[in-house]
């Protein structure tokens, strides 16, 4: 019972972190591929850091950056020039300079995010980036101390600070090993793994060919639970969804494409 104690602490604090990034800073402030209601919108603005140690002004830059430069040598974490284990470093040294660029004012950066109407969050701008952290350490040692159950304060704290794993198996096994839907000038992946252990993020070579959809599966076969839990967050009236912009079923593009594809012909007879 002890250990399923803790495997349920691990997921419950690992699904907090990705609502928080994979909805809120992915699909709603870095593609506008969800509505964010106001609340909710200053929730992640102002309290997303605590959640994820990772700012939200600072991840959206960070990420269109990524969309901007895909796997060129200006992509902040791409595994064709930084290798498999370079990105888990690299994209940590890539944040930090992003923060640093948009503190400065620096126009390679903030033009990324000139629709974004606040700045990077004042635990970055005090330079006390550490703080999150040691928030979510202080909690797992209030766990732990008093009741000696260690390896459940462990689970509270790295399902919560889960973000660096959970990038570093986006940005490689997304970018590395997998099958494509679609062609993109950029080596984008879809990874069934990747995107069964961090919410539809593995999706990459769908969501690179249709970024502002907020569903990032394609085939009957490819599961995205982020977009599950958009459809739940609608629900409860966290968000709206853009359905516009959601990516079309393989049977209404392949009608699409024969359309197009009998227009050309005519033109050409």
């Amino acid at each position: 019972m002890y250990l399923l104690a803790c495997l349920g602490v691990f997921l419950a604090a690992y699904l907090a972190n990705a609502i928080m990034i994979t909805v809120f800073y992915h699909r709603g402030l870095a593609h506008r591929a969800v509505t964010l209601r106001p609340w909710a919108r200053k929730l992640a603005i102002h309290t997303g850091i605590w959640f994820t140690g990772l700012d939200p002004k600072g991840w959206a830059c960070m990420h269109r950056r990524h969309h901007a430069y895909s796997d060129t040598e200006r992509d902040p974490h791409s595994p064709v020039h930084l290798g498999m284990w370079g990105v888990l470093f690299g994209q940590l040294k890539a944040y930090e300079r992003t923060l640093v660029g948009l503190a400065r004012g620096e126009s390679e950066f903030t033009r990324q995010v000139e629709d974004l109407d606040f700045p990077i969050n004042w635990v970055n701008r005090k330079r006390v980036w550490y703080l999150p952290y040691l928030l979510h350490l202080g909690i797992a040692l209030v766990i732990a101390v008093p009741t000696g159950m260690w390896t459940l304060a462990a689970a509270y704290y790295f399902g919560i600070m889960s973000h660096p794993v959970e990038g570093w198996i986006v940005n490689t096994l997304g970018h590395a090993v997998g099958g494509r839907n679609f062609e993109t000038a950029d080596d984008s992946r879809n990874n069934h793994l990747a995107a069964w252990l961090v919410f539809g993020e593995g999706y990459q070579n769908n969501h690179h060919r249709y970024a502002t959809s907020a569903k990032f599966s394609y085939q009957p076969r490819e599961v995205d639970l982020g977009y599950g839990l958009c459809l739940l967050l609608e629900k409860l009236a966290v968000l709206d969804i853009c359905r516009d912009t959601l990516i079309p079923s393989p049977d209404l593009l392949s009608d699409v494409q024969t359309q197009d594809a009998a227009v050309e012909s005519a033109q050409a007879a």
